[in-house]
């Protein structure tokens, strides 16, 4: 069987309160498409899993977003229900440090719950990722052996607040926590792309995401892409952008080796998820 593809990087298109700003660019990026009748189709977890599967996924990480000052509030409560009868649908929890008082607490119980990984927004929860208060949150995350995913790089969102998304803050994790996987999203997109490329090159449990980085241009960004294709993980950021299979098609044919693209594309993240290396029987 083939290795698979799996979508490290998705968002649900309901959210129980999205920001105008958040919704308006979404519903740009759909624009060709009717949109109550593509709303209501992508809410229900069956027809999206059909989507994924239409356009080459076999699995995607669907992430909860606790960001009410910025994009809205997408809550683990729904993320869960949106995945718990949908194999292919492998979901990620979020905690907002300033809205949960003991964030170790409510990490083991999220994780009780079903959540296979956690979702941290700096730029958009507007905190340090290395401040210490976060270090027990960081130790129960090792110890469970999830994978962690921050949020780094630039971000179109009005109330975004850009500082928080240096890559550099995670050196301190990485070196901290070193059983700990470390997913930076977006690779610190605009400003930062160096060092997301360098911190995952020099820490074992540093790994770099694709999303939101248009494929026709990771070559620029990261000219040894290929050297690095151990510690590099495909993403969406469904549903922010128009065409996904067109996306992972673009990522097919770069001048990478077949091997590097496999890695890309979903050997990298089944290692992470403990997911089998193949792709899922029909």
């Amino acid at each position: 069987m083939s290795s698979p593809v799996i979508d490290f990087h998705i968002h649900p298109i309901s959210y129980e309160h999205f920001d105008e700003s958040a919704l308006n660019w979404v519903k740009g990026l759909h624009a060709n498409k009717n949109w109550p009748d593509f709303y209501e189709a992508n809410r229900d977890p069956g027809f999206f899993a059909g989507f994924l599967k239409e356009n080459f996924v076999d699995y995607g990480v669907v992430m909860a977003e606790l960001c009410p000052a910025v994009t809205g509030t997408c809550s683990n409560e729904y993320v869960l229900k949106f995945c718990e009868h949908v194999d292919s649908l492998i979901p990620f929890a979020s905690i907002n440090p300033y809205l949960v008082s003991d964030m170790r607490s409510e990490l083991q119980r999220l994780i009780e719950a079903g959540f296979r990984g956690l979702k941290m927004y700096p730029t958009y929860q507007y905190f340090y990722p290395n401040e210490p208060s976060l270090y027990p949150l960081y130790s129960l995350a090792e110890e469970l052996q999830i994978p962690v995913v921050f949020h780094t790089g630039s971000s179109i969102f009005k109330g975004a607040r850009l500082k928080y998304g240096d890559p550099l803050y995670l050196d301190d994790i990485a070196v901290d926590f070193p059983h700990l996987k470390i997913v930076l999203a977006h690779s610190g997109r605009g400003f930062w792309y160096d060092r997301a490329f360098f911190l995952s090159r020099i820490h074992d449990n540093v790994y770099m995401e694709l999303s939101g980085l248009p494929p026709q241009k990771l070559l620029d960004y990261f000219p040894e892409l290929e050297k690095n294709a151990n510690k590099v993980l495909f993403g969406s950021d469904w549903p922010g952008l128009s065409d996904l299979g067109g996306n992972i098609a673009q990522i097919r044919q770069l001048p990478l080796s077949e091997e590097a693209k496999r890695k890309i594309l979903g050997i990298n993240a089944a290692a992470l998820l403990n997911l089998p290396f193949s792709t899922p029987s029909s």
